[in-house]
């Protein structure tokens, strides 16, 4: 049974899983979704009543009777390496490669309908409520007005953005940024704005879940840092134990999202309370595991070669 990485070729933390895979002499196809068609060849036969897939890329055949999971990592836009790529050939292109994969008996780490709903910054606050985590007060807002009344009740606020740095090159650092009540917000108008509550933070924490295991990692702090991702502490991530009260809202919160990884951020308060920031359904771990040797590449490695799980991690499937 082979498992299937769907990534870029340039992609240091998917090495590191693939490397623990072969260690295990378990087999792996990595295929680019922006090499489909081209360097990659798809056929999907549902005649006769039932169905026969497979994939080959560079020599190596994987029928979908074989697949035993897909690991969405890092997937280029599909045809994006064609000779003549279009929006049309992408969405052909899409419809075949996805279609056939999602008629295959596969576990998914994570399914792409799951892994969209879990971008959305605003559906991540409501299940983080839900699953009782610490959430700092926050708005999305259009109005001006709006944005004003809560930077005035919450003095200080961060404004940062809902989806991320915006596509294209070269590429655009956007850093949650300090704000107070006095700032100018009529550019609100313009497009939707994520206004936050400030949490005067000790820490960063990330929490990376696995399936049904849990590896956090703290990194101190400095005075006055707002952004943990932006600018050198000085420190590394070091290992720290998980609370069980976080425990029990992580375990909650993959549930809810039908999540089989997923990547916490919090910020340490002075208190040690843990506030939830936010949850990457994708989100790098090489960093982390090369600053404190916790073996997070081999649990995901041990999670796609085994069809043994945490059936309410997995969701629906």
């Amino acid at each position: 049974m082979t498992v299937l990485i769907l990534t870029s070729e340039e992609d240091v933390t998917a090495d590191m899983v693939v490397a623990r895979l072969h260690a295990t002499g378990t087999p792996v196809m990595r295929l680019n979704p922006a090499d489909l068609p081209g360097k990659a060849v798809l056929s999907a036969d549902y005649a006769h009543g039932d169905f026969a897939g497979h994939l080959s890329v560079n020599g190596h055949v994987l029928s979908m009777g074989g697949l035993r999971s897909v690991w969405m990592r890092r997937p280029g836009e599909p045809a994006a390496h064609a000779a003549h790529p279009s929006p049309w050939l992408t969405a052909e292109t899409r419809q075949a490669l996805y279609g056939m994969l999602y008629s295959a008996p596969a576990r998914w780490m994570n399914h792409p309908r799951d892994a969209e709903r879990a971008r959305l910054k605003p559906w991540q606050l409501r299940i983080a409520h839900l699953s009782g985590f610490a959430v700092p007060p926050t708005v999305f807002t259009t109005s001006p007005r709006l944005a004003r009344e809560f930077a005035e009740e919450h003095r200080d606020v961060v404004v940062k953005s809902a989806s991320g740095p915006p596509p294209g090159e070269p590429a655009v650092a956007l850093p949650t940024t300090l704000i107070g009540p006095d700032a100018d917000f009529s550019a609100v108008a313009a497009g939707p704005a994520l206004l936050q509550r400030y949490v005067p933070k000790r820490a960063d924490i990330r929490l990376t879940c696995v399936g049904a295991r849990l590896f956090a990692a703290r990194k101190t702090a400095e005075p006055d840092q707002v952004d943990g991702r932006y600018g050198e502490t000085g420190h590394a991530w070091e290992p720290v134990a998980v609370p069980e009260r976080i425990a029990s809202s992580v375990r909650e919160y993959v549930a809810l999202a039908s999540l089989a990884y997923a990547a916490f951020d919090f910020a340490e308060d002075e208190d040690g309370l843990w506030w939830f920031l936010e949850c990457n359904q994708g989100g790098q771990f090489g960093f982390v595991e090369l600053d404190t040797g916790q073996p997070i590449s081999a649990a995901v490695a041990h999670w796609l070669a085994h069809r043994t799980a945490d059936r309410r991690v997995l969701g629906r499937r």
